[in-house]
């Protein structure tokens, strides 16, 4: 131990130190899980039963919303480092509205896939109705955990926990967050190129 260094300095650097890469091996691992799922999709199109429809109009605004949250996110952070941090709350709280907006937009677009007779389970449900309400609603199940992320960064933020030198645990939510964001945007055009 270096002279004068706590035990809690050790304990706060070594958990920087080790922070971002289990981040980094749990987001490689979702990267794994989708990649079989849409392997699994491109398989399952040679079927004899497969269908192929347009994506339902609320996946192109769930897609302009998330990708409006990223930057509103990269904002954000830009100003807490700079320490203007009035406007970077206001802004993560955007990310957050955003966030939400994605939920809704993607149950909406679930609706109207239901509503034109697609849907994911029972005897009127086709395999590619499955696979793409599936796949969707998992990656919900991920943007769910990147909203319970920002709520944990922005109740950390209004506690004054981060500051322009010291700000990890913001980080590793918006790296989360950009994450899943780019995670909608490779199945969203996945989805819209190979049907």
């Amino acid at each position: 131990m270096m002279e004068g260094q706590t035990l809690e300095q050790e304990y706060v650097a070594a958990k920087k130190k080790s922070a971002k890469p289990m981040l980094w091996v749990a987001m490689i691992s979702m990267v794994m899980f989708f990649a079989g799922l849409t392997s699994a999709y491109v398989i399952s199109m040679k079927r004899d039963d497969w269908v192929s429809f347009d994506l339902p109009q609320a996946f192109y605004i769930s897609t302009a919303l998330i990708i409006l949250s990223s930057f509103t996110l990269l904002l954000s952070q830009r100003f807490l480092k700079q320490d203007k941090r009035q406007l970077s709350i206001i802004l993560l709280l955007i990310t957050f509205a955003l966030g939400v907006a994605f939920v809704w937009q993607q149950y909406v677009g679930f609706n109207q896939l239901k509503s034109i007779g697609l849907f994911f389970t029972g005897p009127e449900s086709t395999v590619s109705t499955s696979f793409i309400i599936g796949i969707s609603f998992m990656h919900v199940l991920h943007i769910l955990a990147g909203i319970i992320v920002l709520l944990v960064v922005i109740y950390n933020h209004f506690k004054y926990k981060y500051k322009p030198k010291d700000m990890l645990g913001f980080e590793l939510g918006a790296i989360f967050w950009h994450f899943v964001d780019v995670l909608w945007i490779y199945l969203f055009f996945f989805f819209y190129f190979i049907r």
